[in-house]
């Protein structure tokens, strides 16, 4: 899994927020916005990597369970697919 190179994650303030580059600069209305728990994953994406190496990353910088760490990433991934961000 790897996140698509047409985007790219910025720190704004407090705030992180993905932005689309080149060609896939199309609606100007659309903010991703993330969380930082978000932020840490996308930046896991930023090179290819696999489910367990992100559960892991997790569990060595947050308090959470390898389960809820797990759920977490799986929601993300589903979502970011969805919405076409990952290669």
């Amino acid at each position: 899994m790897k996140v698509n190179s047409n985007y790219v994650l910025k720190k704004v303030a407090d705030s992180y927020i993905v932005v689309a580059l080149g060609g896939d600069v199309v609606d100007l209305n659309t903010i991703i916005s993330l969380n930082e728990t978000g932020a840490f994953i996308w930046k896991q994406l930023e090179n290819e990597t696999t489910k367990e190496n992100i559960v892991s990353a997790m569990l060595e910088e947050y308090d959470v369970t390898a389960e809820q760490a797990s759920n977490d990433v799986d929601a993300f991934v589903q979502k970011m697919t969805e919405a076409g961000l990952l290669a």
